[in-house]
Parts: structure tokens; C-alpha cells; sequence
């Protein structure tokens, strides 16, 4: 078995094991192609970057054909999934452009949204920055709303779904 190295000395797996140990939420991260046909993408790489002025970063693999898609519209929806909502992330998880074929969606802002989740957002490009195979895009808020008290939100720890579970008082 060839076991690759990242510069130093952490293997590939150690890392992964590491970055396991992490409780992420769950996000779908959608855009509209000029079809106009709705694409999207899992990610746990996402978070709040700045209040003033609003702004969220997200990150994306190179390759994915949805970061070629929000290069060329400098547009995405950011749909925060709550625990009911995991078979949409299994869903959007794999690739292909068949994702939305059994999907119910809606437009909002001229982005794809999901029905039912924590909360949306949609936001504008300001900054790509490349990070090793992935980018980080750096976008203002043009709206949000949230699912209020509605659904616990779905994260993602030691390779598995599940939810946030508050310490007892």
C-alpha cells in the first residue's frame, strides 16, 4: 500500500482521521448554469467570515463543475440542511449532473433553494482564493433568512450525519 504524504510528515489518513474528530454543519451549495438548470454540492467547508459587512466563505474542490459554474455567475445559494435533511446530503454528495432530478427546489434570488432548511443564503463572489485542491470563495450576503426554532441543524462527525445535542444545564 503507497501511503501519501502531505509536506512534513502527516500522512494523507492522519490528517483525514483528525479532520474526522471535527463536528461541521451540513450545508447544499446550489447555483443556476445558463440552462437555466440548478446544480449543487454537499460541503461542511463553509462559515461565517464577517458582520460588517455580512460575509460567508465557502470552499469547493477545483475540479467541481458547480465552482466552474459560480466563476462564470459570481452567484451562490448556500442552503444550510437541518437533521431531517440527510438523504439530501447523501443526494447532493455525488457527483453528477443529475442531482436535482428528484429533488423539489424553488428559486430564490434567482438561486436554487431547498424547502425546509435551517436557513438560506444567498451571496456574491468578491475573492477566489486557490487553496491546495480546493478554492475559498469569499462572498458578501445579499439575503438571508432563517428556519428559526424549526430544524435541529445537520452536521457531520467521524464520517457520519447527526445533529447538535445541547449540555444538560
Amino acid at each position: 500500500m503507497t501511503t501519501t504524504h502531505l509536506p512534513g510528515t502527516v500522512t494523507l489518513q492522519a490528517f483525514r482521521d483528525a479532520m474526522a474528530t471535527v463536528a461541521s454543519p451540513v450545508a447544499v451549495v446550489t447555483a443556476m448554469d445558463d440552462g437555466p438548470r440548478p446544480h449543487g454540492t454537499t460541503v461542511s467547508a463553509f462559515a461565517s467570515l464577517s458582520l460588517t459587512p455580512p460575509m460567508v466563505l465557502v470552499s469547493l474542490d477545483n475540479r467541481s463543475q458547480l465552482l466552474a459554474i459560480i466563476r462564470r455567475t459570481g452567484r451562490f445559494g448556500l442552503n444550510i440542511l437541518g437533521i431531517h435533511q440527510a438523504g439530501l446530503a447523501a443526494t447532493f454528495a455525488r457527483p453528477g449532473r443529475d442531482t436535482f432530478d428528484d429533488v423539489i427546489w424553488s428559486p430564490s434570488e434567482n438561486l436554487p433553494r431547498l424547502p425546509g432548511s435551517a436557513a438560506w443564503i444567498a451571496a456574491e463572489v468578491d475573492e477566489y482564493v486557490t487553496a491546495g485542491d480546493h478554492t475559498v470563495l469569499l462572498a458578501h450576503v445579499r439575503a438571508a433568512e432563517s428556519g428559526g426554532e424549526g430544524p435541529k441543524p445537520l452536521t457531520y462527525h467521524q464520517r457520519s450525519f447527526g445533529t447538535h445535542t445541547p449540555l444538560a444545564a
